[in-house]
């Protein structure tokens, strides 16, 4: 996968780059609802339309996170020195292709993207991005100790805690915006989570309490919109979006109050973990390991859902010695319905009859370079 990504300089599209076809963007104009529709209808294609569209590659600030972070953890287990080259290659195009705009460092999409609650236009720096950009920046600095890379992540974590816009706060709680845009109200559930445990990690890391408990505070707001069930819906309210309890926004919640909890020593949210890892195995996986797309749908089974699987699972393993057999179950699915051996590709979806044989580097590439490398450092075996 690495050197599929590699062979294209790691430029590839992405899920929603629709509107990185120069004329599919000028038709689409200042519309929401024509942005939506050439978005969705790209996105949804079962055939790869993106070069007959015109659609333009691209870079993905978010991709290239993932793969250094992939790079960064196969120079741990194997000392190669090319891991460690490359991924300082990646790591400082990051640094060379950040935002000030809103001070501190981000990073956002290199695509014009209409959500639904929101417009974000080409490379608006948002939250998502920035926090998982921000945590290679901290594998950087943790496995090559350079300390740029500590110097950028303090800089992400400005932007992720000043930026607009602060949606709730009190003494105890904080929900932040996924787009620095005072306009929007929009509340993305698993954003505040993704944001605390990177302020966390960077203020155990500076020995800063302050930070720590500012991270909390980010993570305290999700843990308290958990359900009963122990799930967490896409937004907030609830009705805001038709994504109800989805697969890897779950995984990103989980990972990110792991994170949180192994950084700081705290057992705060112990039981929120369990609770919602319990859930996630139950609800969002089939016995067999594979990823279902929502609890209260099965189809399509999607290669970041996979991922995800591999990425949560191995994770509580590591930390809680619990995990790696629901790691092994979902990798082993995946391996044998995902992936294309002749290509070196996986696939993006398998849908109720046949699988989606679309290229998207970041969205499949780039997440399994990053699940392997996870399940083969906090497992301990190969595939």
């Amino acid at each position: 996968m690495l050197e599929t990504a590699r062979a294209d300089d790691y430029e590839g599209y992405s899920k929603h780059d629709a509107l990185n076809a120069p004329w599919l963007e000028r038709l689409a104009g200042e519309s929401r609802l024509r942005r939506l529709a050439a978005i969705q209808l790209v996105m949804r294609c079962p055939v790869h339309v993106r070069p007959l569209l015109r659609v333009r590659k691209a870079r993905n600030a978010k991709g290239i996170s993932l793969f250094a972070r992939a790079l960064l953890a196969r120079h741990r287990l194997t000392g190669a020195n090319e891991d460690a080259q490359e991924a300082t290659e990646l790591l400082d195009w990051l640094l060379a292709n950040s935002s000030a705009e809103f001070g501190g460092r981000a990073w956002g999409y290199p695509y014009p993207w209409q959500d639904a609650g929101f417009f974000a236009p080409r490379n608006l720096p948002n939250r998502v991005v920035t926090s998982f950009v921000g945590q290679a920046l901290l594998d950087g600095y943790e496995t090559l100790r350079e300390p740029r890379y500590l110097e950028a992540a303090s800089e992400a974590v400005q932007f992720l805690l000043n930026a607009p816009r602060t949606l709730y706060e009190d003494d105890e709680r904080r929900c932040v915006s996924y787009v620095p845009d005072e306009s929007i109200d929009w509340i993305v559930m698993d954003v505040s989570a993704l944001a605390g445990a990177l302020a966390a990690r960077l203020g155990a890391l500076q020995h800063d309490p302050e930070l720590v408990a500012e991270g909390g505070r980010l993570v305290r707001y999700v843990v308290a919109k958990q359900t009963e069930e122990g799930a967490w819906f896409y937004a907030e309210p609830p009705s805001a979006s038709h994504i109800t309890h989805d697969n890897y926004h779950t995984g990103f919640i989980l990972d990110a109050i792991l994170l949180y909890g192994r950084v700081t020593g705290s057992r705060e949210f112990d039981d929120a973990y369990r609770r919602g890892v319990e859930f996630y195995e139950r609800r969002l996986f089939e016995p067999d390991g594979a990823a279902r797309f929502m609890s209260d749908q099965k189809y399509p089974f999607d290669i970041h859902g996979c991922a995800q699987g591999i990425l949560t699972f191995s994770l509580r393993q590591k930390h809680l010695g619990e995990g790696g057999d629901a790691a092994r179950r979902v990798l082993d699915w995946t391996l044998t319905n995902m992936f294309d051996p002749d290509s070196g590709w996986f696939y993006y979806q398998k849908r109720r009859g046949f699988r989606t044989r679309i290229r998207e580097l970041r969205w499949c590439q780039g997440w399994m370079s990053w699940a392997l490398a996870s399940y083969l450092e906090n497992c301990g075996e190969m595939p």
